[in-house]
């Protein structure tokens, strides 16, 4: 049962978060036989025998499936096969069976020729340093052994059973939901069929080549469909999910687009309803006026880290009963179990609205006007990235500015705000700025592109 020996990865692959590449360049079946092998010496290291494994609606997702799964039960491990349907699917089957661990056959919102794997031991998430020791242990064959079995145990009803049963509603909605072709769209259509109202569902048939448009939600172009749906059906809001449905976009029943914190500071109202003083998180990406209002309502608001994992981390340290980034990843610990589920997220948000007197585009009007760029991704060297985030912090806190670094710089003035960070996952840069006028918008975008200059960068266009 020693299996083949050591193999090596393509290192672009190895991501903080999870495992990506192109099927077919990068990545192979060879690779997911290896992702099994290793991630389940990992479970058999810490005690472990079992694991879950689910699958996105992807092309290649059945036979790097396959292979994953061969290669767990060539560690001993007991394999637990969920079937098809969105990350968070996967994650409820590690709950609520006790696995020892969990592993996601997706390319998440990548284009059609990705695929990958999303991992969870117990309860917490797998990123960082623990993706890269799985290259360590490939490398070197370092494996265990055993002959473990697999078996089917779908897990689609009982998913959908469980986020139904929070929605708490009062008056039926009018809703469009749109599933990009991903692996939400079999659970989308359960679950409405299971919620009072109309619902109009979009592109519901997983289909791995998404043909009707990408399934990113943060990005306005993909919402075009979703939007004109709502408009012309005069619904009350239309839902969007990315491709694995751990990721929601809103459109409100003006058509216009909620952005991760804006969607944020309804969700954070129906919590600090229930309970009052929570502690609420929001990446550092996220507007001042979602932490201003976070404890405008009696809640305690913590900037953190961007990137699901850590915010998913984040949360049991921190006690916190919501938390969310501007991707749209959502994490509910208040009636949930604390991972990104966009189809939740989506139902305690119906639950929400339905309870409310105005529509959601009159409760958004109410919020505060600020204005501020787009989030802005431009090219630096992996191996200078972190570097010029740090000369600039360096020279930032000689000047005595206002600094938050808990995640690159984000420097407050009296104009606003701007932030620059480098990516965990891509060698890029990441900038934005927030302000209350055009005048002091500009000063903070010249301020920003002063600070890149000065650390050798040219400022991207604003």
């Amino acid at each position: 049962m020693s299996g083949p020996g050591p193999h090596r990865f393509d290192p672009t692959i190895l991501r903080e978060y999870d495992i990506r590449g192109v099927v077919g360049e990068t990545l192979d079946v060879a690779d997911a036989y290896a992702v099994g092998r290793s991630f389940g010496t990992v479970i058999v290291r810490e005690g472990g025998a079992t694991a879950c494994v689910g699958r996105d609606g992807r092309l290649t997702s059945p036979e790097l499936e396959s292979e994953l799964v061969r290669g767990l039960t060539d560690c001993g491990i007991d394999v637990v096969r969920v079937g098809l349907g969105p990350t968070p699917m996967l994650y409820f089957a590690r709950h609520i069976t006790g696995s020892a661990g969990g592993v996601m056959v997706s390319g998440s919102h990548n284009p059609p020729e990705y695929n990958g794997f999303k991992m969870v031991l117990a309860a917490r998430p797998f990123h960082g340093a623990d993706i890269l020791d799985l290259g360590t242990i490939a490398g070197a064959g370092d494996w265990a052994s055993g002959r473990g079995s697999a078996g089917d145990e779908p897990m689609l009803d009982r998913y959908v059973e469980r986020l139904a049963a929070d929605h708490g509603g009062e008056r039926p909605l009018r809703v469009v939901w749109d599933a990009g072709n991903g692996s939400a769209g079999e659970a989308m259509q359960k679950l409405a069929a299971r919620l009072p109202g109309e619902h109009v569902l979009l592109n519901e048939t997983i289909d791995g080549t998404f043909p009707a448009h990408h399934p990113d939600p943060t990005v306005a172009e993909n919402l075009e469909q979703l939007r004109r749906a709502v408009l012309g059906g005069k619904a009350d809001l239309g839902i969007g999910f990315d491709g694995d449905g751990d990721r929601i976009g809103v459109v409100d029943d003006a058509g216009g687009i909620l952005w991760g914190d804006q969607l944020m500071a309804f969700l954070a109202a129906d919590v600090l309803e229930d309970h009052p003083g929570a502690t609420v998180i929001a990446d550092v990406k996220a507007s001042q006026a979602l932490f201003d209002r976070i404890a405008a309502m009696g809640g305690q608001p913590i900037m953190w880290k961007t990137g699901h994992s850590l915010i998913k981390a984040a949360i049991p340290e921190t006690g916190a009963l919501l938390a969310g980034e501007m991707s749209g990843h959502i994490f509910f610990a208040d009636r949930y179990y604390g991972y990104d589920d966009a189809l939740y997220a989506a139902v305690r948000l119906l639950g929400w609205l339905s309870r409310q007197d105005r529509g959601l585009a009159e409760l958004r009007s109410a919020m505060p006007e600020l204005l501020n760029t787009p989030e802005l991704r431009f090219p630096c060297a992996e191996e200078q990235k972190f570097g010029v985030v740090e000369r600039i912090r360096n020279r930032l806190a000689e000047s005595g500015a206002e600094v938050c670094d808990i995640d690159g710089v984000r420097v407050s003035t009296d104009d606003g705000w701007w932030l620059l960070r480098a990516s965990n996952t891509q060698a890029v840069l990441v900038a934005r700025c927030e302000s209350d006028s055009e005048d002091g918008l500009e000063r903070l975008k010249r301020s920003l592109s002063e600070q890149l200059r000065g650390a050798g960068v040219e400022p991207p266009e604003f």
